[in-house]
Order: structure tokens, then sequence, then C-alpha cells
């Protein structure tokens, strides 16, 4: 089994290629957020066995599939990263009432499928490459860092209807309803919310960093795919079904270890987000051993992990920020021809 498709598309008239290949980029997000959501364990966070007392995993299903339209514009669209975030947001919010679910994930989707839609069009071909992935993240950053004043007002619009925790912009708190006139006077930009929150907002670092741990999301997931009985030194044995869900909890763990999670961070303190990344980091380095690849078999690491997943669900620790960011790594890696 190849994860990495080379295969065929429905062929669409010239006319129809644009929305053909929009449309696949909204697909491909859709997916990236039912994959995430769908696997387990993932510690802390609402999967297809885990509900918290407020949002549950139907919920995430509903805002998945609800933000299509938004996520099609945004292929679409070279511009307006502030609307089309808002709109996600209401999309979202009138098909559930779990509350926030995407908030995150959608401030990292809108751009790179701004991204996307440019360079499947400029290239004339229907699906990236992995050698494209670089470029695709350059483009985000592109657009991102041409956001304007009023991008930044819909951002703080976004924010009330999703009522997402956050740390607030200190200049900006995103409870004043004051805030939206002072970034007009002092003409913000979401880009320059971005960089002051950077140092304690995942996402924000992301939007600064030119989505790095997007890439590394990507990569790893589509690493591990590759390993999947290969007979190769790194190969990967005993995993469930596709392989899928067992490349998304990896990757999971590997990145909640080697990145603290800010939304634990604002719900909790510094101190809890370490104890998680640290947890993470034990339990993947005891499956790994010292060399740091793939090669024991995967139903071995099983148990650590739910037990991990056990006493942060008891304590009501969700690391929601990775979960963001692996559904950005998802969605790179499945425009990318990632199919199982």
């Amino acid at each position: 089994m190849s994860p990495i498709n080379t295969g065929y598309f429905c062929p669409t008239s010239e006319g129809a290629e644009n929305q053909h290949i929009s449309s696949l980029i909204a697909r491909c997000a859709q997916l990236a957020m039912l994959l995430e959501v769908s696997a387990s364990p993932k510690p802390g966070n609402v999967d297809r066995e885990h509900n918290y007392p407020d949002t549950c995993f139907e919920h995430f299903m509903a805002s998945s599939v609800s933000v299509y339209p938004v996520l099609e514009l945004a292929a679409r669209s070279r511009s307006g990263i502030g609307a089309l975030l808002k709109n996600a947001v209401c999309e979202s919010s009138a098909w559930q009432r779990g509350g926030n679910t995407h908030f995150g994930a959608f401030l990292l989707l809108i751009p790179l499928s701004m991204a996307a839609g440019e360079l499947l069009d400029s290239h004339g071909k229907a699906k990236l490459s992995p050698e494209d992935f670089e470029e695709l993240a350059a483009r985000a950053h592109a657009f991102v860092r041409k956001t304007d004043c009023e991008d930044a007002v819909e951002f703080y619009r976004a924010f009330n209807v999703a009522g997402v925790r956050v740390n607030s912009v200190e200049e900006f708190s995103l409870i004043d309803p004051e805030s939206t006139a002072e970034l007009r006077e002092q003409e913000v930009t979401l880009y320059k919310l971005m960089e002051i929150s950077r140092g304690y907002d995942l996402i924000a670092n992301e939007w600064t960093s030119g989505f790095r741990r997007c890439l590394e999301g990507a990569k790893s997931i589509t690493e591990f795919m590759q390993a999947l009985n290969s007979g190769a030194e790194n190969s990967v044995l005993n995993y469930s079904g596709t392989g899928i869900n067992d490349a998304i909890v990896y990757t999971f763990l590997k990145l909640l270890s080697r990145h603290r999670d800010t939304f634990i961070q604002t719900k909790f303190d510094e101190e809890t987000a370490e104890y998680v990344s640290s947890r993470a980091g034990e339990i993947l380095s005891a499956w790994e051993g010292s060399s740091g690849h793939l090669t024991r078999d995967f139903s071995s690491l099983l148990p650590a992990v739910q037990e991990f997943d056990h006493e942060l669900l008891n304590r009501k620790i969700n690391p929601g920020s990775t979960a963001d960011i692996i559904i950005a790594g998802l969605f790179i890696a499945l425009l990318g021809g990632l199919r199982f």
C-alpha cells in the first residue's frame, strides 16, 4: 500500500478546472478535521471514544462539514482572511451547539487553503507534491503578512461569536468592545496581533514563523504511513486498520512532546503544559528507543497512551492547540496525495 496517491482525478472541463481545484482543497481540509477528531486515543481531547460535558464528537463532525463553502471560497480568494475566519466560525456555530470546536484550526486552514489555491493554479496541476510543501507554507505566510486592519476587526468579531478561550492581547483586550475602534485608529493588522501573541499562543506563532509545526506534522504523518510494513529498519508493525489513526496518534504525541500546548497553558498554567509535554516525550522515548526511529510494534505503545489519555481526561486537560496543528498537518499531507 502506497500512502501517496499517484492515481486519477475525475476529468473536468477547462471552464470547471478552477472550481475543481477549490473543491479539492476544501475537501482535503474537511477530511483533515474529520480524521483528527476521529483518531483515538489522543490524550485529553475529544475523539470517537470520548466526549466532554458540553462539547462532543458529533459537534466536531458537524463543524467539519458545515464550513465547506467557506473553505472552498478561501481556496479561490487572495485576501480577506478575517472575513473568511468570521464566516467559518458563524457556519460552525450555526450547525452545532457545542461551542468552539475549530477556531484555531480555521486560523491555520484558511491561509493554507488560499496558498494551495494560488499554488495549484500557478502550477496548473490538481495536487501538490511533497516538494511543494515549503512553497505552500511560504505563500501562506505571505498571505498572513498582508492582512490589514479590517482583518483584525473581523478576527475580534469571530472571537466573540466563537467564545474561544485565549489569552487577551494586552494592548487590545478581546473582551473590550472598544478594542475594534482602537484597532482602526492605530491601523493594527491581524498579523501584528499575531506578532504580539506569538510568545504565548501556538497558532499565532505558526503565523509568524511560517507554519513550521504544520509542516512538521505533515512530514511525520507521511513518514509514518510510508513506514507501514515497509520492511525497512524503521518499519511500523501491527498497526490498526489503514494505519492513518495510528499515524495521527503518533504525530500528536510527537508534536505535544516537542512543543508546549498553549491552550493548556492558558486554561491551567505553564507548569501543567510542561508536564504534559514531558509525559508525552517519555511515552514516545520508551517506544522508539534511543535511535528515535519507529522500530516497534505499534500496539505495544497503546497501553501507555490510553493511561495518559485517562489521566488528562480526568483532570480535564485538553491539548487543543496541538490538535489544530495536527489538522493543518493532515491537510498538507492530503494535498500532497496522502491516501490510505
